[in-house]
């Protein structure tokens, strides 16, 4: 299937679905190219961690993912569909971007309506909205919190319902930004736990070696816009001297 024509038919069933990015360049209205042909592939249901040093183009990858990043030249498709215009609602239903600051996703007056919001932007029933959110609530561990103001949770419950509001559209690939960051040790080991089990595709960009270790059996190091190592996770924590020269350390 070539991505024209995916780009005209359904999206396959979840099960045949992947990430595919191909010599992917950007540059910045300013001239700063962040991107300089990055090539990756992630095969359904992988869990890959994206590591590098800061202002190595993690980000800005990771937002091509769903459309927020358009490319300068170069190719991003989800499960054979390309990610472009006048694809962008579908590819958002299937990529969900999980950011930082869980504040950047928690808008609503209570953790219902965050979860809910994007079933009914898709048209929904109402009752299709309320099972999906409940199904997202109780996968993040947070069911019977749909009456909550998420200004009042923890900084662990917020990341978990920012992620809920994503799992309520049912996507097929996750993608998470620093999920790890400023968590306590209990709500780091419910993340690791939540993760885990998890089915989708997923990509996660993090500074947590601990956590790489821990959960992704595959490891992409990105610096200066570029791939720069691509391989198990096992024998790129090894290598401590591949790790110093991108400015990284083993756990």
């Amino acid at each position: 299937m070539t991505l024209d024509s995916a780009s005209q038919s359904p999206i396959p069933p979840s099960a045949d679905r992947w990430v595919d990015v191909r010599d992917l360049v950007f540059t910045y209205p300013d001239g700063f190219e962040a991107l300089r042909g990055i090539t990756l592939k992630i095969a359904r249901g992988e869990k890959v961690a994206l590591i590098g040093p800061n202002g190595a183009g993690k980000s800005t990858l990771m937002l091509h993912l769903n459309g927020i990043n358009a490319p300068t030249s170069g190719s991003v498709a989800i499960g054979g569909m390309s990610v472009n215009r006048a694809n962008i609602g579908r590819i958002r239903a299937e990529v969900g971007l999980v950011f930082q600051d869980p504040d950047d996703q928690l808008f609503s007056p209570t953790v219902y309506d965050d979860v809910a919001f994007g079933p009914v932007h898709m048209g929904l029933p109402k009752a299709e909205v309320d099972s999906r959110v409940s199904r997202a609530l109780e996968s993040v561990g947070l069911a019977g919190f749909e009456k909550r103001q998420p200004h009042h949770l923890s900084i662990g419950q917020r990341k978990r319902a920012a992620l809920a509001t994503v799992l309520s559209m049912s996507p097929s690939v996750l993608v998470l930004d620093e999920p790890s960051a400023g968590l306590d040790p209990r709500g780091r080991r419910e993340l690791i736990n939540l993760l885990t089990g998890l089915e989708q595709t997923m990509l996660v960009s993090t500074h947590d070696m601990k956590l790489v270790a821990e959960i992704f059996p595959r490891t992409v190091i990105v610096d200066g816009g570029r791939v720069v190592a691509d391989g198990s996770t096992v024998d790129t924590l090894a290598d401590r001297e591949l790790l110093e020269a991108h400015g990284l350390e083993q756990p």
